[in-house]
């Protein structure tokens, strides 16, 4: 389980800069586990056509399940900020 946390952390922060939130300037990466035991990452994405951007939580589902995995075992949502934040409610 520990295990899990640290590769999940690091896969997150691997990606958290490509991040593209140039309106609200709230990156979000998203690092999960699916139930295949494959680790999959996403970022927010922002358009200026609001809200048709799409949460890093999306990105990361949308890898995972285009891989033929529907079930998620755990996740790790990033932010930049100094409280955890919760996974997009979308």
């Amino acid at each position: 389980m520990e295990q899990n946390k640290g590769l999940l952390f690091s896969n997150a922060k691997s990606v958290f800069s490509n991040a593209y939130a140039p309106y609200s300037k709230f990156n979000v990466s998203v690092s999960l586990l699916g139930k295949n035991t494959s680790i999959y990452t996403g970022v927010n994405v922002e358009n200026s056509a609001f809200p048709q951007g799409m949460c890093a939580e999306a990105a990361a589902i949308g890898k995972m399940v285009t891989d033929g995995c529907t079930e998620i075992y755990e996740i790790l949502v990033m932010a930049d900020t100094k409280t955890p934040t919760t996974p997009c409610g979308g």
